[in-house]
C-alpha cells in the first residue's frame, strides 16, 4: 500500500534499497558512477555527504577536507561534471537528497571507524566557529566575548571588511546551524559556543525558528550530560530566542537556569549576561524593582571582568528600567553613558541599541525631534546589520514619537510599516503594541471604525497573554481612554 511504501522511504537507511523494480535500482547507478571515481574523487564525494546543510560553499568544503582551496575546488568540480554533486551557484555546493544518501552510507562503509568520520565534521564546526568569531569581532570591536570561547583546531576565513563579514553569515546560516545541531555530541562546547557567537542570527528574526531548535536542542543534550558549562551557554541563547519571540516568562526560566549553571562553574561572562537577560525580561514584566536588581549586578560583574560592551548593555537597560518608574532624567543619562561607551568602541550595531534607548528616554521628556532624530539613526544601523526585528521595532517607537507629538499622519505610515516588516518575527506581545500605537494614530486622523478594530486585535492577544497592557487598551476599546502612553519596555 501507499502507506507502507511512505513507511519505507521514510527511513533513510532503507530509502535507496526500496527504490527498486527488477534488476533496475537508484542504487546501482550510484555505484557505477562512484566506482569510476579517482580515489581522491571518491572520498572527497563520500565525505561532503557527511554534513546535513542544504549545500555547502567551497570554503566550507575545503576546511572539511582539510585540503588547499584549489585542490578542493578541482576535486569538486570533478564531481559536478560526473553528475554526482550540483553547483546551484559559483562556489556553492549540493547534493541531490538521494545522492546524499549514498554518499553518506560510502563514508559509513569505507572510512575505517566512527572517530574518522566525527573528525571531518569536527573539522567543519570548526571552521565555521572560527569563521563566525571573526565576523562577531569584525561586529562588535572590543567585546570579550571572542576570548571566552572554546579553541578551534582549525581557523576559518578573514575578512576584509565588516560588509563581506556579515554577508557570510547570512549566507552560511543554513548549513552552520545545521553543522552545530549534527555537532552537539562530541564537539558540545564549540557547538555551543558557535550558536553564542552567532546571536545576530536570532535577532534578526531570519532563522529565528531555525535558530531556537538547535539552541534547545543543545541545552537539552548539555543538561543530560551534566555539562554546566555548555548547559548555562545554551540556556542562555535559548533566553535570547524566546525573549525575541516576545515569551519572556519562559525566557525568564532559560537566563535563570544559565544563571544558575554558569555560578556552579564559575563561567563569569555567561553570569554576567544571564543577570542581564533576567533584567530586561524582570523590566518587560513590569517588575521593576527585580529589573533594578539584576541589572545592577550585571553591571556590576561586566565592570569586574573588564567587558565594556556589557557595561554598556547594562546601562542602557537600567536606563528603560528608570524609564518605567517615571525617573526620565537619570534614564538619559544612563543611556547617554551607554552610547558614549558604545561609540569609543566604535560598535555600530551595539550603538544602535543605546540610541533606541535614549531615543526611548527623549519621547517620555517630550524632546520629540530629538528623540525621531535618535531612533532614525538606530534605524539606519539596524537596517545596516540587517536586524530585521529591530528595524521593525524602531519604525514602531517613532510612530510613537510622531503621535505624542501630535502628528498622527506620518505615525499612521510608520506603524504600518512597522508592522509590515514584524510579520512572523517578534511575537505577538510586541504585535499588539504596534496595533495599539496604529489604532491611535486610525482614530487621529478620524478613522475610528479601523481603530477599534486594531485595539481589539491587540485585546485579545494581551488577555491571551495576560499581558498588564490588556486593561488599557480595554479602556481604548470602550472609549474611556485616548491619550497616548508610550510603552517603555
Amino acid at each position: 500500500t501507499v502507506s507502507v511504501l511512505a513507511a519505507k522511504l521514510a527511513d533513510e537507511r532503507r530509502r535507496l534499497d526500496e527504490l527498486q523494480a527488477g534488476d533496475l535500482a537508484v542504487k546501482a547507478t550510484f555505484e557505477l558512477g562512484y566506482g569510476q571515481l579517482e580515489p581522491a574523487q571518491a572520498r572527497a564525494f563520500r565525505l561532503l555527504g557527511l554534513a546535513d546543510g542544504p549545500d555547502i560553499s567551497l570554503a566550507a568544503a575545503r576546511a572539511l577536507l582539510n585540503l588547499e582551496p584549489h585542490v578542493a575546488e578541482d576535486l569538486l568540480e570533478a564531481l559536478v561534471d560526473t553528475s554526482l554533486l550540483e553547483s546551484a551557484a559559483p562556489g556553492r555546493y549540493r547534493y541531490h537528497d538521494l545522492v546524499r544518501l549514498y554518499a553518506r552510507a560510502c563514508a559509513e562503509r569505507d572510512e575505517r571507524t566512527p572517530q574518522e568520520r566525527e573528525a571531518v565534521l569536527s573539522r567543519l564546526l570548526d571552521f565555521y566557529l572560527a569563521t563566525a568569531a571573526e565576523v562577531y569581532a569584525l561586529e562588535h570591536p572590543g567585546d570579550r566575548l571572542v576570548d571566552h570561547l572554546e579553541p578551534t583546531d582549525h581557523g576559518g576565513l578573514v575578512f576584509g571588511g565588516r560588509s563581506t563579514a556579515i554577508d557570510w553569515l547570512y549566507s552560511e546560516a543554513a548549513g552552520l546551524l545545521a553543522s552545530v545541531r549534527q555537532s552537539a555530541g562530541p564537539s558540545l562546547r564549540r557547538a555551543v559556543d558557535t550558536l553564542w557567537v552567532t546571536q545576530d542570527l536570532a535577532d534578526s528574526g531570519a532563522t529565528s525558528g531555525q535558530y531556537e531548535a538547535v539552541a534547545t536542542a543543545l541545552w537539552e543534550e548539555a543538561a543530560r550530560r551534566g555539562d554546566a558549562r555548555a548547559e548555562g551557554r545554551a540556556a542562555l541563547v535559548v533566553a535570547r530566542t524566546r525573549m525575541n519571540a516576545g515569551r519572556f516568562e519562559q525566557a525568564d526560566d532559560a537566563a535563570a537556569r544559565a544563571l544558575l549553571m554558569a555560578e556552579s562553574c564559575g563561567d563569569a561572562l555567561t553570569a554576567c549576561w544571564s543577570q542581564n537577560s533576567q533584567g530586561t525580561m524582570a523590566l518587560y514584566r513590569n517588575h521593576h524593582e527585580q529589573a533594578e536588581r539584576h541589572l545592577t549586578a550585571a553591571l556590576a560583574g561586566f565592570r569586574a571582568v573588564d567587558d565594556r560592551p556589557g557595561e554598556a548593555s547594562a546601562l542602557c537597560n537600567l536606563s528603560r528600567v528608570r524609564l518605567a518608574v517615571g525617573e526620565i532624567s537619570s534614564a538619559l543619562t544612563l543611556a547617554e553613558q551607554g552610547m558614549a561607551v558604545y561609540d569609543d568602541l566604535g560598535m555600530s550595531l551595539r550603538g544602535a541599541n543605546a540610541r533606541y534607548s535614549l531615543g526611548l528616554a527623549l519621547t517620555a521628556a517630550q524632546r520629540f525631534d530629538e528623540a525621531i532624530a535618535s531612533f532614525r539613526e538606530a534605524h539606519l544601523r539596524f537596517t545596516d546589520s540587517r536586524q530585521r526585528l529591530w528595524e521593525g521595532m524602531t519604525l514602531f517607537r517613532i510612530a510613537e514619537a510622531e503621535l505624542c507629538a501630535q502628528r498622527p499622519s506620518p505615525a499612521l505610515d510608520l506603524a504600518e510599516q512597522a508592522l509590515a516588516v514584524l510579520v512572523g518575527i517578534g511575537g505577538d506581545w510586541r504585535r499588539g503594541n504596534v496595533l495599539t500605537v496604529l489604532g491611535r494614530a486610525l482614530q487621529a486622523v478620524g478613522q475610528v471604525d479601523r481603530a477599534r478594530a486594531c485595539w481589539q486585535e491587540a485585546l485579545d492577544i494581551f488577555e491571551e497573554l495576560g499581558s498588564p497592557e490588556a486593561r488599557q487598551v480595554r479602556e481604548l476599546v470602550e472609549g474611556r481612554a485616548s491619550a497616548p502612553v508610550p510603552n517603555t519596555a
